[in-house]
């Protein structure tokens, strides 16, 4: 029996997830004000005045942040799949995801890229005459799921659309292949284990593994790509059996302590090993910046229980289930709840162009970092919601176009 005969339960929603992804999505407009004023980062807009601090408190939420995102996408995976089967599921992905994804990189990606070159004196040629150059592009199958590049083509921060979608559409097929019996005789497996106290941290000795041996991707917020499958896939598992929840809430507070020493160790590691001149620690050979890796992907691991389980022990033992399963919980917040639920893929999508080209203006500007890093912040938020509200919600046109339902 196939995935697309299982009858799902009711689940209960888990609003704490929903908040996680807002808080996210929201923090990366301070992530990416913040690496207009980092001296290793090579971001479109840069300002004059560098400093190293801003790396060092970035990286206490790449850690964590966008690996949660996928581990929450894994959980919503299997719940979609269970209500819509394999081929509904993948149909289901590519509209909220491949849709937008094709409509934002058409219009509004190539504007950060135009900025950069922008920031040029001697450049002048207008957005609509670079588009061509944008996308002069040639077929790159090696770097899957990234499988088309050109000199000035990228997807920019919507890497994480490509990886999700490219992630989905690979699960479907394996999940209508894998016999219901097989599947859940595994899942039972894996839960008895993870009864066991401490059990629920395993998964952070392959990611460490992927982590020390093939490296990190600076260009996707600190990960190897194959590291946010895992947490892809391991959000799918965990979604499957109820004791793994209870597992998470049981050991999250050791997880927490674990994952704040590895960081604490790991994270000098780093900053030694790209001391030296030409050295790159997310990706050099050498014993240090294979340690630091070592420790920073059991690190993430860490985190993610922690916080997933830290948030979840204040709630009632529940179904797992993740964001959009099913109607939001009533009370006083739930217009504001049911807005920021919805807003999240739009407000991502929408972001980093709106930010660019807020930097762009601010550098200029003969001011402190602290005043421009503010400014950037508060404009580019600002001007992303008004967007999202104005130019998004309201019509059923530009909902489709940016994944939204209904």
């Amino acid at each position: 029996m196939t995935a697309a005969r299982i009858e799902p339960p009711g689940p209960e929603r888990r609003p704490e997830l929903d908040a996680l992804r807002t808080l996210v999505v929201v923090g990366l407009v301070f992530f990416h004000s913040a690496l207009v004023f980092d001296t290793r980062d090579d971001y479109y807009v840069k300002n004059a005045e560098t400093t190293d601090v801003t790396m060092i408190i970035a990286g206490l939420g790449v850690v964590w942040a966008m690996p949660a995102l996928f581990l929450i996408a894994g959980l919503g995976s299997w719940h979609s799949l269970r209500r819509r089967g394999s081929g509904g599921f993948a149909v289901e992905r590519l509209l909220r995801l491949g849709v937008p994804l094709a409509f934002a990189t058409l219009t509004i990606v190539p504007v950060p890229q135009w900025l950069r070159l922008r920031a040029d004196p001697g450049y002048h040629e207008s957005y609509l005459r670079f588009l061509p150059r944008f996308f002069d592009v040639r077929p790159d199958p090696a770097d899957f799921p990234f499988v088309v590049r050109g000199e000035h083509f990228e997807t920019g921060h919507l890497w994480f659309v490509v990886l999700l979608l490219a992630f989905s559409l690979l699960l479907a097929p394996l999940v209508r292949l894998l016999p219901r019996d097989r599947g859940r005789r595994i899942g039972d497996r894996l839960a008895a284990v993870a009864q066991r106290r401490g059990a629920v941290l395993l998964p952070a000795v392959p990611l460490a593994a992927i982590s020390a041996l093939l490296g990190l991707e600076e260009a996707y917020a600190g990960w190897s790509r194959w590291a946010y499958l895992l947490f892809f896939l391991c959000g799918f598992v965990l979604a499957a059996d109820e004791r793994f929840r209870e597992a998470m809430r049981r050991d999250a507070p050791p997880a927490a302590g674990l994952g704040l020493v590895l960081l604490l160790v790991g994270m000098p590691g780093f900053l030694v090993a790209g001391d030296a001149p030409g050295s790159d620690p997310f990706t050099d050979m050498t014993a240090l910046a294979i340690g630091a890796r070592t420790l920073y992907g059991a690190a993430g691991w860490c985190c993610v229980v922690a916080i997933l389980g830290l948030l979840d022990r204040r709630r009632r033992p529940a179904t797992v289930v993740a964001p959009s399963a099913v109607q939001p919980p009533a009370g006083r917040g739930r217009r504001l709840y049911g807005y920021l639920a919805a807003a999240v893929l739009p407000i991502y999508i929408l972001h980093q162009p709106i930010l660019v080209a807020v930097a762009y203006g601010v550098v200029g500007w003969s001011a402190p970092i602290a005043v421009k890093y503010v400014v950037i912040v508060a404009v580019a938020l600002a001007l992303t919601v008004v967007a999202y509200d104005l130019l998004v919600r309201r019509t059923r046109v530009t909902r489709f176009l940016f994944g939204m339902r209904g």
